[in-house]
C-alpha cells in the first residue's frame, strides 16, 4: 500500500499545499490535537470544499494557515504550509505574515458583525485595508472602496461607505467583508462558513456572487462549511474532516456519486430529501454517537465508535490517508481500513 500526502503530487498550477499539518492546544486538562497531520492541495483558480461536524478542525486549519493561533497555548507543532512560491508559512516571521494577510490571503468569516468595527464606517473599514498593503493615498483607496462595493452588488456605493456596519442588514454586511477580502485582488479567498448567519435567498446570492468573482479576479477558495449543498454547488474538490483529521479527499462528483469513508456516506445520508413524484419526506439518517473528545480519542480509528461498519483493525490501528487499496482508483484518497490494507501483525 502506498501512502501519499496529496492527490496530485505535479507542483504545476499548485496554489497552495499543506503537508502534515499539526496544531495543538496546551491546555490545564490536556492536549487538544486541533489538527492533527492534515494534508491538502489547491490549485490556481480552484474551490476547495472543506466539510465537517463542528470542531472536526475546519476553522482551526484555515487560521493555521494565517497563522492565527490563539497563543501562547495554541501552537502549530509540525507541518508545512507552502503558498504561490514565498516557501513554507509555518517559517516567516510576524512581520512577514502581516504582509500576506489582507493582500495575498484573505479570510471572510462566518458572522460579519463580529469582523467589522460597529464605531467605524465601512468606507474607512475598507480604505485601511487597501493602505495597509497598497501604497496608494487615501482618494484612491476610497475610489477603489467604491468599485469594490459595486462589484459585491451594494447599491449606491458612495453613499454605503459612510455607513456603520449596524445601518446594513446580515447580507449586506457579508457583501462588505468580501468586498473588503478582495479589496487588494488576493490569490487565496479562506471563506469560514460564508452564509450560515444568512437566510436561504440571500445564502444564494452570496455564493452566486464568490463564484462570479473567483472567475473575474481569478482568486482561488477554499470554502467551509457544513452544507454539503453548498459544496456540490461551489467546489470541485472535497476534504471531508473529523476529530482533528482527513477521512476523504476527493474530485467533488466522485464523492458525492461514491463515497468511501462511512463518515461521508452518513453524512450525505443525513440530507432531507423529498420524493418529487409523491412529495413525501424521506425518512432521516443520522449518524450514531458524538464526535470524541479530541482530548481523549479512541484507539484506532477516530470513527470506530460510531461507525457501523467497524470490525476489529478499526479498534487496533488508526489508519492512515491513502488511495484505495481495493479499486483501481488513484484520484481520491480515504482513511479507512474497509478501503486499505491492515497490518498483519
Amino acid at each position: 500500500m502506498e501512502i501519499v500526502e496529496s492527490m496530485d503530487d505535479k507542483t504545476h498550477g499548485v496554489l497552495l499545499e499543506i503537508k502534515d499539518l499539526r496544531t495543538y492546544f496546551f491546555t490545564e486538562a490536556g492536549i487538544v490535537r486541533a489538527v492533527d497531520g492534515v494534508s491538502l492541495t489547491l490549485r490556481k483558480g480552484e474551490t476547495l470544499g472543506i466539510v465537517g461536524e463542528s470542531g472536526c478542525g475546519k476553522s482551526m486549519t484555515a487560521l493555521s494557515i494565517l497563522q492565527l493561533i490563539d497563543r501562547p497555548r495554541g501552537k502549530i507543532i509540525a507541518g508545512e504550509i507552502h503558498f504561490a512560491g514565498l516557501g513554507d508559512l509555518t517559517k516567516l516571521s510576524a512581520r512577514a505574515m502581516r504582509k500576506i494577510r489582507g493582500n495575498e490571503i484573505s479570510m471572510i468569516f462566518q458572522e460579519p458583525m463580529t469582523s467589522l468595527n460597529p464605531v467605524f464606517r465601512i468606507g474607512n473599514q475598507i480604505v485601511e485595508a487597501i493602505q495597509l498593503h497598497q501604497k496608494v493615498s487615501k482618494k484612491e483607496a476610497l475610489d477603489r472602496s467604491v468599485r469594490m462595493l459595486k462589484m459585491v452588488g451594494i447599491p449606491s456605493p458612495e453613499k454605503r461607505i459612510r455607513d456603520y456596519p449596524h445601518q446594513l442588514s446580515g447580507g449586506m454586511r457579508q457583501r462588505v467583508m468580501i468586498a473588503m477580502s478582495l479589496s487588494c485582488s488576493p490569490r487565496l479567498m479562506l471563506a469560514d462558513e460564508p452564509t450560515t448567519a444568512l437566510d436561504v435567498t440571500i445564502q444564494a446570492q452570496i455564493l452566486d456572487l464568490m463564484d462570479k468573482l473567483k472567475e473575474d479576479i481569478g482568486t482561488s477558495i477554499v470554502l467551509i462549511t457544513h452544507d454539503l449543498g453548498v459544496i456540490a454547488e461551489m467546489a470541485q474538490s472535497v476534504c471531508v474532516m473529523y476529530a482533528g483529521v482527513v477521512v476523504e479527499y476527493a474530485d467533488v462528483r466522485k464523492l458525492f456519486a461514491e463515497p468511501l469513508h462511512p463518515y461521508t456516506v452518513g453524512l450525505l445520508t443525513s440530507i432531507p430529501r423529498v420524493n418529487r413524484v409523491s412529495g413525501e419526506k424521506a425518512s432521516l439518517c443520522t449518524i450514531k454517537g458524538i464526535v470524541p473528545s479530541l482530548l481523549h480519542l479512541p484507539v484506532g480509528c477516530r470513527f470506530s465508535d460510531r461507525c457501523p461498519n467497524v470490525h476489529e483493525p478499526c479498534r487496533k490501528w488508526e489508519p492512515p490517508l491513502a488511495s484505495p487499496s481495493n479499486t483501481s482508483e488513484q484520484d481520491c484518497l480515504v482513511r479507512c481500513w474497509l478501503h486499505l490494507t491492515p497490518p498483519k501483525k
